[in-house]
């Protein structure tokens, strides 16, 4: 999927998942902790549409992003087949960290005048040298492609 642009100006990622029987628990309803999932590999294709492949990034400059803080808030459940709308939208950049807000949504809104949001959070996401897993200073291309 494309960014689309958000009403502060900023661009909103999505990436669509349907849930499948791997992802319920015993009582039919996606596992908690698999939205923490779902955010990494929606982070990880807006990556990708902006151009940074990770292992690249490892390879060429010797450094990785790896998540340092995570808050999640459930509101709903997804049930297996639900198709999913995983939301990023990077809300906050720094010198060798940014944070990103994250939403799973249903695809096809309720019909019973409920929300579609099914989860929120918020990601920080750090990048350190691959070796040491010090803090280092994002490059600037690598900046300037996150704020796009």
């Amino acid at each position: 999927m494309h960014p689309t642009p958000a009403s502060n100006g900023s661009m909103i990622f999505s990436w669509p998942l349907r849930v499948y029987w791997e992802d319920t628990d015993a009582g039919g309803i996606v596992f908690y902790a698999n939205y923490l999932k779902y955010f990494e590999r929606a982070r990880t294709e807006w990556l990708r549409s902006l151009g940074l492949e990770q292992r690249h990034l490892q390879s060429t400059l010797g450094c990785i992003f790896v998540v340092s803080e995570a808050q999640i808030k459930y509101l709903r459940p997804a049930r297996l087949d639900d198709q999913l709308l995983i939301t990023a939208q990077l809300s906050e950049m720094g010198r060798s960290s940014f944070t990103i807000q994250q939403e799973a949504r249903l695809q096809t809104p309720p019909t019973d005048g409920t929300s579609s949001l099914l989860c929120a959070g918020s990601v920080r996401i750090g990048w350190v040298n691959h070796q040491t897993m010090k803090p280092a200073r994002i490059p600037l291309p690598i900046h300037d492609a996150l704020k796009r």
